[in-house]
């Protein structure tokens, strides 16, 4: 999931999106409500973690009642201090999706967001993912070709999650920096070069036929030699 995690409390933010970003998610944090507010309007997320209380004139309830004005759908997940009934109605009703207390266990505030995803998409996320004798299964982490198992670092596997779930399609830098480093400008570094060729390393040597392939000057496709005629890859 690509999520942003609108958070004034720097601690609590840094809290939330290192946890995303070890199960595998990207995580884009913004501290105040106005920036917050742009973010949202603005780009495309799958889901948003969102503080009831901001400082400035843009509160989290500004925010998500915002949202909803304008049509988005975004599954949003209210995290606040205030914990009466009242409290949590309000932010219910003003359009959060669901609402977790502080302070909170990271596990209960991922298995509450992974439960917005799956009802917002039904279907769309599967947890297990199959292209030829290669899965992927996000619940257990585990990676499998010709039932050998495969040790992935998380940058490594949720780099061949999104490759998977783009299975026969070119991917550019661009969408993978953007899905995999959550990163909105190419930095001109090698990084995703470098990230590939390990994740080849493991996945397609000593197997057959290879999956990943480089499309030159376009990015790159996951798909059984067969299923790719555009692949051309690097000598």
């Amino acid at each position: 999931m690509r999520c942003l995690v609108i958070e004034d409390d720097a601690d609590t933010s840094r809290y939330v999106c290192n946890g995303l970003k070890e199960a595998g998610h990207a995580a884009t944090p913004c501290g105040n409500g106005l920036d917050g507010l742009h973010y949202a309007v603005n780009e495309n997320w799958d889901a948003i973690i969102l503080d009831r209380m901001l400082p400035g004139q843009v509160d989290g309830l500004s925010i998500v009642g915002k949202l909803r004005d304008l049509g988005k759908r975004t599954p949003v997940l209210i995290i606040s201090a205030l914990t009466s009934v009242d409290e949590r109605v309000r932010g219910l009703r003003a359009g959060g999706d669901d609402y977790i207390s502080k302070p909170f266990a990271f596990s209960e505030l991922l298995a509450r967001l992974e439960a917005l995803r799956r009802r917002a998409c039904p279907g769309q996320e599967s947890m297990r993912l199959q292209v030829a004798d290669l899965s992927l299964d996000k619940r257990t982490f585990q990676v499998v070709r010709a039932s050998q198992s495969i040790n992935l670092q998380p940058r490594e596997f949720r780099l061949l999650e999104y490759l998977m779930r783009h299975e026969g399609q070119v991917v550019t830098r661009t969408m993978l920096l953007e899905a995999v480093w959550d990163c909105h400008f190419d930095p001109q570094t090698n990084v995703i070069d470098v990230q590939i060729s390990r994740l080849r390393n493991k996945i397609d040597k000593g197997f057959s036929p290879a999956l990943i392939h480089t499309v030159r000057g376009s990015g790159y496709v996951l798909a059984a030699r067969e299923s790719a005629p555009l692949a051309a890859d690097a000598p």
